[in-house]
């Protein structure tokens, strides 16, 4: 929620744009196989959960790297039509604010989830 009071905005100018193919070669590979997340959830979460469709495991495998792929297209493709809206302060303390939330709303949810 500290985020929310402070001005940030999104550069979109084109020293940042401009880059070589190289470079966003490796940074892509860096991404993908340096982030524990991907080992995280591909692993462990997306692991677990198919325990439970033993009979259908093709499909269900089918349908992860198919929701996957749909969602990081998305999200790709959507962050060029994005880009000038997230360049203005107000953007980004409108995300910060639900962001911070939804997060209180899971703490919240969890705390007493317990009782």
């Amino acid at each position: 929620m500290r985020a929310f009071f402070k001005d940030l905005s999104m550069d979109t100018s084109s020293d940042y744009a401009r880059s070589n193919l190289k470079k966003n070669i490796l940074l892509t590979l860096a991404f993908t196989w340096l982030n524990p997340h991907v080992y995280l959830d591909t692993m462990i979460l997306i692991g677990s959960v198919s325990t439970k469709f033993k009979d259908e495991n093709l499909i269900f495998g089918m349908g992860a790297c198919l929701a996957s792929f749909c969602f990081f297209f998305a999200l790709g493709y959507l962050a060029r039509f994005l880009a000038p809206i997230f360049a203005r302060p107000i953007s980004w303390k409108i995300l910060e604010f639900f962001v911070g939330l939804i997060m209180l709303a899971l703490a919240f949810m969890l705390i007493f989830a317990s009782f």
